[in-house]
This record gives structure tokens, C-alpha cells and sequence, in this order.
């Protein structure tokens, strides 16, 4: 059983680590040519499916699905990864999203569970919003197009490997990874489902060409959005650190082999070296050797734990929801 622990009696930091924005530069070419391609596809879709980190439902969308992609087409914003945020407030993040976005169609899915009820729910909903359209050119197709987009590592090749296994028993997969950026290029016309005949055009990731919002850039590749090294893995743990404790989310005390909380990440890696045992060998000036904690791994250890939910179930966009005084001082108990 976790230990509880008085947040009141700690001293934790009331900012966030100092990251540069230099840091938050990631647009590389694959997704530039990405974005052109599917400009040129929107023509032959019927239906776009926009896929999202639940534990981030108003950070980090990419602005320039809505002015470019979305907006003339029956769209569905899929919150993916369900399994690792907190469910009792799904409600209310479907309602914010509908009154502040005007986002009517949100479903929650865990694309690694054939049993979901959002990937149950997700095909009559497509099938539902495309014949109540305009299909214009495509009035007189018979089979139906699904354009599945959204920022890297959210989890679109996973959904359509779920949807071919779940409606067509097809077991043949696309390429998945934890790393962002592993689909580069638009692929040929996935089938999906025989009647209706639906078929999906997996896409590569999306960010806008600069993420502005260092908290947002730090949300992104905490989960993974943005490439680690990019960022250093050290600046996001101490992030995940820093949120951790302004949460009150201590399950990290056990995890990292500590007494109590702490808010100074150099001693949280060095208790985490000396519990998992993680060091590394380095030479000193004098041709001695040494073994010193490996930082560096116990860090991405550290990530790890909070995007395997280890950590616990968290929304990281907690702060945005509306809450009322009442429910403020309750949220942080909230599981």
C-alpha cells in the first residue's frame, strides 16, 4: 500500500523547470510533405478522424488540422490511451471541449483493448456522420474514406491495426512504435471494414511548425509527441517531477526508492540509481575507474513509469478543466 503523504508540509516549486524555446523546434521535412499530402487527399475523404492523447485532451492539437483539414468534413476526435488518465472526468472533458470548441463528436478509446467500448462505438458513429453529409464528388461512392490524422504517437496506426483485427480478423499490422514519428508517409487505402466498405489513410504526425507554449512542449513530449533526445530526458523528468509534486501525486516516493517526497530532481535520480542498481563506469583524469549513477537511464526509467501509468492514473491538462472552489481543493484526490 502507498504511503500518504501531507503535501501542505513540503515546500515544493511554484514554477515549472526553465526550458528554452529552442528546444520546442521540431518540424522536420517527412512532416511538411505530410501535411501537403493530406491537403491533396481531403478532396477523396469522406470523414476525419483526429487522434489525441487523453491525458492531454486540450494541449498540443495541432491548430492547423482545424484551419486546414477539419473543418469542411464530419469529424470525430478520438482520445486515445484512456487506460492512463482519469476516467471519472471524462464526462466533463467532453462537455468543455463541446462548449469552449464546438467539438461535438469525442470518443475515448484504449486502442490496445479489443473490448473498448469507444472502439465499439467508433465505426456506426463514422458510418452515421458521413451519410448524414454532403458528400459532394463522392455522393455516388459505394465505399467510404477515413482520413485518420494527429500529433506523433497518439496512437493512429494502433487504432486502425484494432479496427482491421476487430471488424476483419486481419492480423497483418502497420508499423507502431513508442518513438514519434515512426509513420513518415501517407500509405495506401487501408480497408478497415466490408459493409460498409471503409477504408482508413494512416498519416505521419503532425506538430505546428513551432511549439510556442514551453509547458505545452513539455506536456507533448512527456508523452512521447516529441522525440526525447530532443528535448534531454532529464529536463522532462524533472517536468514530470515538478507536476508530481504540485499534484500531489506521490507514488513516485516508492517507485524512485525514496524516504519522502523531494523536489530536487539530481537527488531523485541518485535515489533511483542506487534502487534499480543503474550506474555506469567512467574514467577518471588520473586513468582510475569509477562507477558513477547513470542519470540518464534512471530518467527515461522515470518516464517510462508515468507513461505505463506506474505513476498512476494522471491528466496532465488538470489545471484547464473548469472547476469549481469546492472542487478545486477536491481534484487532487481524485483516482
Amino acid at each position: 500500500m502507498a504511503q500518504r503523504f501531507d503535501a501542505a508540509a513540503y515546500s515544493f516549486r511554484k514554477k515549472m523547470p526553465y526550458i528554452s524555446k529552442d528546444l520546442l523546434r521540431w518540424f522536420p521535412g517527412h512532416m511538411n510533405k505530410g501535411l501537403k499530402q493530406m491537403q491533396r487527399k481531403l478532396n477523396s475523404v469522406d470523414c476525419v478522424i483526429e487522434v489525441h492523447d487523453a491525458r492531454i485532451p486540450f494541449t498540443g492539437r495541432n491548430p492547423i488540422f482545424t484551419n486546414t483539414l477539419t473543418g469542411s468534413k464530419p469529424h470525430i476526435l478520438v482520445l486515445n490511451k484512456k487506460d492512463l488518465t482519469i476516467k471519472s472526468l471524462i464526462p466533463r472533458i467532453k462537455d468543455q471541449l463541446k462548449a469552449e470548441q464546438n467539438i461535438e463528436n469525442v470518443i475515448f478509446t484504449n486502442s490496445k483493448d479489443q473490448t473498448c467500448r469507444g472502439l465499439k462505438n467508433l465505426k456506426p458513429l463514422m458510418v452515421d456522420l458521413i451519410k448524414s453529409s454532403n458528400r459532394y464528388n463522392r455522393s455516388e461512392e459505394l465505399d467510404y474514406n477515413v482520413m485518420i490524422i494527429g500529433v506523433p504517437n497518439v496512437g493512429k496506426s494502433s487504432l486502425i491495426n484494432m479496427l482491421r483485427s476487430k471488424n476483419m480478423s486481419v492480423k497483418h499490422a502497420l508499423p507502431v512504435g513508442a518513438v514519434a514519428g515512426v509513420t513518415r508517409s501517407l500509405m495506401t487505402k487501408m480497408r478497415i471494414n466490408n459493409d460498409p466498405t471503409i477504408f482508413m489513410l494512416d498519416t505521419p504526425g503532425i506538430l505546428e511548425p513551432s511549439v510556442t507554449d514551453v509547458e505545452m512542449g513539455l506536456k507533448l513530449a512527456l508523452c512521447a509527441s516529441l522525440q526525447d533526445h530532443l528535448v534531454g530526458e532529464e529536463i522532462i523528468a524533472d517536468y514530470l517531477l515538478y507536476w508530481l509534486n504540485k499534484h500531489s501525486k506521490f507514488k513516485y516516493v516508492d517507485y524512485m526508492g525514496l524516504v519522502e517526497p523531494c523536489d530536487d530532481i539530481n537527488k531523485v535520480l541518485i535515489a533511483g540509481a542506487v534502487k534499480m542498481n543503474r550506474v555506469r563506469r567512467v574514467r577518471d583524469f588520473d586513468g582510475g575507474i569509477r562507477d558513477v549513477p547513470d542519470l540518464l537511464e534512471v530518467s527515461r526509467t522515470f518516464i517510462k513509469a508515468f507513461r505505463t501509468g506506474e505513476l498512476g492514473k494522471i491528466l496532465l491538462d488538470i489545471d484547464l478543466l473548469d472547476f469549481n472552489n469546492k472542487e478545486k481543493l477536491e481534484r487532487s484526490n481524485l483516482a
